[in-house]
């Protein structure tokens, strides 16, 4: 189960809600990150947050299911370790990834991938929350509300579009499409 979206369109919170259902049989795929913690991120519970130069080894390596550089010199990808990790457990795995990284698992996998979009509001709105956060600097928020506007124009390349306008609407949604697709 891939979910992706801009930033602060509220994945995290619904792959939250997703696991929080075991008869999905779900388990979190953690990325890699060359990027600092951010808030209480905890590394391997949040991201494994490696060196930058560690990140590039696992690259040279072909260590990764799928990585792109996001931002200039952060990087985030799957490693493929952990995509096995989940799968030795007998588990569903489910990302909270970036849009281009989703599309990458989707293409890899496109039978056995349900690639979901989560979209926002608005943009308007998208920033709001992006504050709320307190979490960035305004130039970072703007950096990102800059990129949704060019990930927003990719929903149509997913499987399904959720938009979260009403949290429990949204939630509910993708609790029926996740249950639809492990059956």
């Amino acid at each position: 189960m891939v979910f992706s979206a801009p930033s602060g369109s509220g994945k995290t919170t619904i792959v939250r809600h997703l696991l929080g259902q075991p008869e999905l049989n779900l388990e979190f795929s953690i990325s890699a990150t060359s990027r600092e913690p951010r808030g209480t991120e905890v590394h391997g519970t949040d991201y494994y947050f490696i060196s930058l130069k560690e990140f590039k080894n696992h690259i040279k390596a072909d260590d990764f299911l799928e990585w792109e550089e996001v931002y200039r010199d952060n990087f985030y990808g799957t490693l493929w370790k952990e995509v096995q990790r989940i799968w030795a457990m007998g588990k569903h795995v489910i990302f909270d990834i970036d849009v281009v990284g989703g599309l990458r698992i989707k293409k890899k996998f496109p039978d056995k991938t349900l690639a979901v979009f989560v979209k926002p509001p608005s943009v308007d709105e998208l920033k709001i929350r992006l504050k709320k956060r307190s979490t960035e600097s305004e130039d970072k928020i703007n950096m990102r509300v800059a990129k949704a506007s060019v990930e927003l124009a990719t929903a149509p390349q997913f499987d399904h579009i959720i938009l979260n306008d009403n949290l429990e609407k949204a939630l509910k949604e993708a609790v029926a499409l996740v249950t639809d697709f492990v059956k």
